[in-house]
């Protein structure tokens, strides 16, 4: 789906956060209605797929006892006069349902397919603790149906660019580290660490199993990548770097690229080591 135009999304959100004064198509047809909640459908472009539990029954007792204060945000429904598609507010119905309501209050815009989807997607985003998977599929519907680019995501999101590229590229995680990610045992920062690793997998059970921080995550990786790179170094590169490290008595580094230019860098843990390599270096 392209919407050729991105015009609907700012009336769409003016009209549902009350911003600015609604108009066009955006515009409420009334601001105090009710409906039965049979009335109601859930949203086909709803990005959100797990309500937590937790989350919910707090909405529930809150709804017994003070009652829904934000209307419910819905368009007509091709199903029939009377019925509506909710845009936002999904989790507020559902919640209203087992508070044992009948009766909800709504707000009706008059809203096409393609601006209800982005209201729905930048709605979830923005207002609800969406698990980075939900966010990062919102982030691609937004990328892909309407042909917004990293930067405009982050503009219309108000997050950093480097938040928008970094969250969508946790989509290229092996599908049961993506799965922790969207039952919460794992986290974002826990797993951006592990993209682009072969063996992603085992390393986001380890993270689970043993507790590891992010930065603990980071430190792991970067491990394993060096230890990967040193099985690709030339095998006389290596032992020359070992007999180095034999003369000296210290731990050499030699990084030779494919053009055979380099470095070679030579690790100290005190004073008397960096004297004795700067001895040896500047002895005539």
């Amino acid at each position: 789906m392209n919407s050729g135009k991105k015009k609907g999304l700012g009336r769409g959100l003016s009209a549902l956060f009350g911003d600015t004064a609604p108009k066009e198509k955006a515009t409420p047809t009334n601001q105090n209605n009710m409906a039965s909640i049979s009335d109601l459908t859930r949203n086909p472009y709803q990005p959100r797929q797990n309500f937590k539990e937790e989350k919910l029954e707090e909405l529930v007792n809150s709804i017994r006892k003070n009652g829904i204060i934000q209307p419910i945000a819905v368009r007509p429904s091709k199903l029939g006069l009377g019925k509506y598609e909710i845009v936002a507010g999904e989790r507020r119905w559902l919640a209203a349902q087992r508070a044992g309501l009948h009766e909800i209050p709504i707000i009706i815009l008059d809203l096409s397919d393609v601006e209800s989807l982005e209201v729905a997607i930048v709605e979830n985003i923005q207002r609800d603790d969406l698990n980075p998977i939900e966010e990062a599929k919102g982030y691609k519907r937004l990328n892909e149906e309407f042909n917004y680019d990293h930067e405009s995501i982050s503009k219309l999101m108000s997050k950093s660019r480097s938040h928008i590229s970094n969250t969508l590229r946790l989509l290229t995680l092996p599908s049961d580290v993506i799965a922790m990610l969207e039952e919460g045992t794992l986290s974002s920062g826990q797993a951006r660490p592990l993209i682009g690793i072969s063996n992603a997998s085992n390393i986001a059970e380890e993270i689970v199993s043993k507790n590891y921080s992010a930065r603990k995550v980071e430190y792991l990786t970067r491990q394993k990548k060096g230890s990967n790179k040193e099985k690709s170094v030339d095998a006389n590169i290596l032992k020359t770097q070992e007999r180095i490290e034999k003369i000296l008595g210290l731990k050499v580094n030699i990084m030779n690229k494919k053009n055979n230019s380099g470095k070679i860098t030579i690790q100290y843990k005190d004073l008397d080591q960096f004297d004795f390599i700067s001895n040896l270096l500047t002895k005539h």
